[in-house]
C-alpha cells in the first residue's frame, strides 16, 4: 500500500513536527465530547452509514477512539479499512475497540500510526479506494492543507467513490455569532491540549468540488452548527480520440 517505505518515514517525521499530538486526550476525549455536545457528534458520524454498504475498501482519517471505525465494520462484513492516526494513543483505542466488536477485525483492519498528509503523499499508485471518511478531522487543517489532500487523493478514488465528511460549521443568520464563539473556543482548548496550530474552519466544499466531487446529501444539526454530508466522486473525463482527432491533429501539424 505504501509505495517507498524510506520517503514515508522522512515524511512522516516532518510533518509530526508541525501536527498536534491528541495522545494526552485519548482517553478522556469520548467523555469529554459527551459532556459537551452530547450524542450529537456521534449521531454525525452514524448518519450515513446505510448508504455505505456496498463500499468494499474505505481509508479513514482521524477517527480518534475508533467508534466509527468499529461501526462500519459490524454494519458492512465485506469492507477492508486502513484507518490511519497521528496519535498512537487513539489509535490504540481504536483498535482494541474493533478487535472486540468485530472478530475478524485483524483480516479487515489495517491500522497506521502516521499523518496523513505524509501517509497520502506515499501511496502506492495502485492503490484505490471508494470509501474516503473524515469525521471531524478537517478542520484540524488550512485550507491549503485539504485542497491538497483532496488533489492528492483524487488518483487514488475510484470513479463512484463516496467521502463522509462530518464538521463544525458556521451558519448563517442569527447563529452565525454563537457559532463563531463555539469554535473559537474549541480551537483555544485544543491548542491548549494538544498544540493545535490551526484558528479557523477551511472550507472543504471547495476542495472537494475542485477535485471531482458532487455533494449527494447533507444533514444540519445542532441549529447548523454540524453538517455532516455524502459526496460523490466523478472522474474528469480525457475527451475520446477518435479519427476527427487525427485528422485535425494532422492538418495542425502540416500547417505548422
Amino acid at each position: 500500500m505504501i509505495r517507498n517505505a524510506a520517503a514515508f518515514t522522512a515524511n512522516n517525521r516532518r510533518d509530526y513536527a508541525a501536527a498536534a499530538s491528541f495522545d494526552l486526550v485519548a482517553k478522556p476525549y469520548r467523555w469529554m465530547e459527551r459532556l459537551t455536545f452530547g450524542r450529537a457528534l456521534g449521531r454525525c458520524r452514524t448518519h450515513f452509514l446505510p448508504e455505505l454498504a456496498g463500499c468494499r475498501s474505505a481509508l479513514i482519517l482521524g477517527d480518534g477512539d475508533g467508534r466509527f471505525t468499529t461501526a462500519l465494520l459490524r454494519a458492512n462484513p465485506h469492507i477492508l479499512i486502513d484507518a490511519v492516526d497521528s496519535s498512537a494513543a487513539m489509535l490504540d483505542l481504536l483498535t482494541q475497540r474493533a478487535l472486540i466488536a468485530s472478530p475478524d477485525a485483524s483480516n479487515r483492519l489495517r491500522a497506521h500510526h502516521a499523518d496523513a498528509r505524509a501517509f497520502v503523499r506515499a501511496l502506492a499508485p495502485n492503490a484505490t479506494y471508494d470509501l474516503i471518511v473524515t469525521h471531524f478531522f478537517i478542520d484540524c487543517f488550512t485550507q491549503f492543507e485539504i485542497d491538497s489532500l483532496a488533489v492528492t487523493l483524487a488518483p487514488h478514488l475510484e470513479p463512484g467513490a463516496l467521502w463522509v465528511v462530518s464538521d463544525f460549521r458556521i451558519p448563517p443568520g442569527v447563529m452565525q455569532w454563537p457559532a463563531r464563539a463555539l469554535v473559537r473556543s474549541l480551537y483555544f482548548v485544543f491548542r491548549i491540549l494538544t498544540g493545535l496550530r490551526t484558528t479557523h474552519l477551511p472550507d472543504h466544499a471547495a476542495a472537494l468540488t475542485a477535485t471531482g466531487f458532487t455533494r449527494n446529501a447533507q444533514r444540519l444539526s445542532l441549529m447548523g452548527i454540524l453538517t455532516t454530508e455524502l459526496w460523490g466522486y466523478t472522474p474528469a473525463q480525457e475527451p475520446a480520440y477518435t479519427p476527427h482527432h487525427a485528422a485535425a491533429a494532422t492538418t495542425s501539424t502540416r500547417r505548422t
